[in-house]
């Protein structure tokens, strides 16, 4: 959990969007150390005529980067997890995977709910993402109802041939309803 502090937006949270957006991919990236990071970000900073005290030190891009592995820690964390389970659970389409992502997202919620910080409770991702659940969910059960409808044909078809090839064989009606009852599960 993070600490808590007195209401004031760290230098970072303030940055311009686009400033923002290359220190983050900066950190992803690992390509180049944290102090060359800053010194490109502090020049952009410089470059967009933001003030001297927008300038970042070493101790903030480290404090933001800490804070940036321990949020990319708990997502890794989250995926292996739900790798298990959808492991576990297949893909059958019961809602099981749906219940579960469901409750992840409410987790997710609650925690940055608790910590009182709305950013981290981005509503429209996880909006977007209880509606990619959904469609996911509806793909899963399309793909079921056909697979059954599959089957249904299949073992009509099954059960045409055995009858067909039962009563060549001079087997009686009780055979042939004996024999699709028990092997193809068709009365």
């Amino acid at each position: 959990m993070d600490k808590p502090t007195r209401g004031r937006r760290s230098k970072v949270d303030l940055l311009p969007d686009d400033i923002r957006k290359r220190l983050d991919a900066g950190l992803r990236d690992g390509s180049i150390t944290q102090a060359e990071l800053l010194d490109e970000v502090n020049a952009l900073i410089q470059t967009a005529g933001l003030p001297e005290e927008a300038q970042l030190s070493r101790a903030g891009i480290n404090r933001y980067a800490t804070k940036v592995e321990a949020i990319g820690k708990e997502l890794r964390e989250v995926r292996e997890v739900t790798q298990v389970w959808v492991a576990e659970l297949g893909d059958k389409p019961t809602g099981e995977v749906t219940k579960l992502i469901l409750e992840m997202a409410r987790t997710q919620l609650f925690k940055a709910l608790l910590n009182g910080n709305e950013e981290e409770a981005d509503v429209g991702l996880i909006k977007d993402a209880m509606l990619a659940v959904q469609r996911l969910e509806a793909a899963a059960m399309s793909s079921h109802k056909r697979e059954k409808e599959i089957r249904k044909a299949f073992a009509e078809e099954a059960s045409e041939a055995a009858e067909k090839v039962a009563r060549q064989a001079g087997l009686t009606k009780d055979a042939v309803a004996s024999i699709k009852k028990e092997i193809l599960g068709i009365v």
